[in-house]
């Protein structure tokens, strides 16, 4: 029998898993534009278990369960045990007998790391305060699809500049650049940078990769003939008390038309939502011609869909043809 796959960090998946998995969602998103019909997950049930509050992710792998043949049960903290003192390995080890696969987004990554370990299942990253693979793979998808080529670089070819909080979603985004060989600035205030330990990590496997990572202080600088250029929320979820101090520490930040001219002329820009609208991106920028927000925020549900059939399917072609 072979092991229980993962999706705990982008840092456990290869290049050539992120490849293949992108195949399997042009395979899936081909069918669903021709309304075929693939259950490859037929009878298969997954748990998502919430303690952070979602509409994307929830959304996403609720629909996608449905789409491709089985079954999802959401729980919220309050629901369940695990609300009440109960283990992470004792929860791990009831799941694991009545349900095929997890999805957990919470705070603490040690929450999904200990259901991979103590569970029989896959378990899949929703989201942590240190990571959040699925919507890096997400982000990654939607730059495979505007850049294929042509007039433009190929996507592992992009300048990619990400302005704004050294949150999760950067630190996913230094893995996948190490891992993928990108060409990757991070720009983040001094006060908020990415994880260091991270940062070492990504450095390491930009070393075996070829990637070119730039991390630094200067959203003009980052940004510079860059091919997409990438925000979040400068308040990530529990850190909304702390709002006046960090506008402060933000000032310069914001993706603007200003700091787009800066970008190549055909460049995108992409925000994970949700946004905060005058704050780190500007309506004229998050509604223009040069938005892909809501292609993104679509992707989730498409690249979510591969990361289900390929983790959970017990033959990823069953059901396809």
């Amino acid at each position: 029998m072979s092991p229980v796959k993962h999706l705990v960090s982008l840092d456990d998946i290869s290049a050539e898993e992120v490849h293949a998995l992108f195949e399997r969602v042009d395979e899936l998103l081909e069918a669903r534009n021709s309304g075929k019909t693939v259950t490859p997950l037929r009878g298969k049930t997954l748990a998502m278990i919430f303690r952070k509050p979602s509409t994307r992710t929830r959304i996403s792998f609720h629909v996608g369960m449905k789409e491709l043949g089985g079954d999802s049960i959401i729980l919220r903290e309050d629901e369940i045990q695990i609300g009440r003192g109960e283990t992470i390995a004792d929860t791990a080890r009831v799941l694991s007998r009545y349900v095929d696969g997890v999805m957990i987004r919470t705070f603490d990554p040690a929450d999904v790391e200990g259901l991979a370990r103590f569970g029989s299942i896959p378990v899949i990253n929703g989201l942590t305060d240190l990571e959040h693979p699925c919507q890096v793979l997400t982000d990654l998808y939607t730059i495979r699809q505007r850049f294929p080529g042509g007039r433009g670089p190929e996507w592992t070819d992009c300048g990619i500049a990400y302005v704004g909080d050294g949150n999760n979603v950067a630190n996913s985004w230094l893995l996948a650049a190490g891992k993928l060989g990108l060409r990757f600035s991070l720009a983040a205030p001094r006060a908020h940078p990415a994880n260091p330990d991270i940062i070492r990590r990504a450095r390491d496997l930009a070393s075996a990769s070829g990637a070119k990572i730039r991390i630094g202080n200067d959203p003009e600088e980052a940004v510079r003939e860059a091919h997409v250029i990438y925000t979040d929320t400068w308040f990530s979820m529990g850190a909304e008390k702390a709002r006046p101090d960090r506008l402060s520490r933000f000032e310069g930040f914001q993706v603007n038309t200003g700091l787009l001219a800066l970008a190549d002329p055909e460049a995108i820009v992409m925000h994970c939502l949700p946004a905060h609208r005058g704050e780190e991106i500007t309506d004229e920028v998050m509604d223009g011609p040069q938005s892909v927000v809501f292609d993104q925020a679509e992707n989730r549900l498409h690249v979510q869909k591969g990361i289900l059939v390929e983790l959970m399917a017990n033959d990823p072609e069953e059901g396809m043809h």
